[in-house]
């Protein structure tokens, strides 16, 4: 399956969800050029941040089309107080000032974690402009993690002509714990079918297979696959596999038999950041495949984080995926 054609059918599946989005970032050309596009193809309705007659003229100039979708000032809107309290009890105890809560939630990123958290919006799509870290502190701050889920993760959707793996995670945790490396897994295998309709089979990827070699890295991928079991018993989980025994179905019979994973997987997970980004830069350059994300994961509520160099296009794809993880 083609990029192309997997973008569709998550734009297509988003719209019959029916779900909102807030784009913080409008003083940002390529925002308000998604906002339109979001709006006019029915993908999502769209809240756009920032002072209502700068975006006005700004839309003009550009010959955007803003009808059908929500502006707010955070500096004069009646939540801002409100917001502003949350933030300041949620940070006292780093010091953080009600005056310094109050400057904090004025930001556009910060408002609108506020208002995904506050069930105003489903999601937000933000770092166009604002750095990752920033969108990351928003993020946690604001929205906060997954209520069993102890680390916020990313995942990339990979598509191959015959095939879509979600691969994880690969650009943002170097080192996660047996426990961190476990509530990946479950995050992934779970947005994993959010996105393509596919039962998850996750493979924890490792040097090793089912023994074959020993290693306190392999100790760790091992804790993780118990306790993923115990955790989610629902979930299809194998490990440790190496990735040959994960993906080819004849390796997989062979290295690991009776495995109902081995040969299948969909969903890998890598047990450090240097084995994910190396893998699927792999994946991407040499075996062309498509990648999709980083995608964040691991929060209540979806709260995603654009590169700064995105593309309109990136924006509205990011927004529709959004749209399918939304609760």
């Amino acid at each position: 399956m083609a990029q192309l054609q997997i973008l569709e059918e998550i734009r297509s599946k988003a719209a019959q969800r029916k779900k909102t989005i807030v784009l913080p970032e409008s003083h940002d050309e390529r925002v308000l050029r998604a906002a339109e596009i979001l709006t006019k193809e029915k993908i999502a309705s769209v809240i756009t941040l920032g002072n209502e007659q700068k975006i006005r003229s700004d839309a003009q100039k550009l010959g955007v089309d803003l009808q059908n979708i929500r502006i707010i000032d955070p500096e004069k809107s009646d939540k801002l107080s409100d917001f502003a309290n949350f933030f300041y009890n949620k940070r006292k105890h780093k010091g953080v000032t009600i005056e310094q809560a109050r400057e904090t939630i004025k930001r556009d990123l910060f408002f609108g974690a506020m208002m995904v958290s506050e069930g105003m919006a489903d999601g937000s799509v933000s770092g166009s402009v604002a750095t990752t870290a920033d969108v990351t502190r928003a993020a946690i701050f604001c929205v906060g993690l997954k209520e069993g889920i102890s680390i916020l993760s990313s995942f990339f959707l990979m598509v191959f002509p015959e095939k879509i793996y979600s691969f994880a995670d690969c650009a943002v945790n170097p080192n996660p714990d047996a426990q961190q490396l476990a509530d990946i897994a479950i995050s992934t295998a779970d947005n994993h079918k959010k996105l393509t309709g596919e039962e998850p089979y996750i493979a924890m990827l490792s040097f090793s297979t089912k023994g074959s070699a020993e290693h306190e890295l392999i100790d760790k991928v091992r804790q993780a696959v118990q306790l993923v079991k115990n955790k989610r018993p629902d979930l299809k989980v194998d490990g440790e596999l190496q990735f040959d025994a994960a993906v080819v179905d004849s390796v997989g019979k062979k290295k690991a038999p009776g495995s109902d994973v081995a040969g299948r997987a969909n969903v890998l997970i890598f047990p450090d950041l240097n084995s994910g980004n190396i893998g699927y830069k792999i994946a991407q350059r040499l075996g062309k495949a498509e990648a999709v994300g980083p995608i964040n994961q691991g929060l209540k509520k979806p709260f995603f984080d654009l590169s700064r160099g995105c593309s309109v296009d990136d924006i509205v794809n990011t927004a529709a995926i959004a749209c399918l993880m939304a609760e």
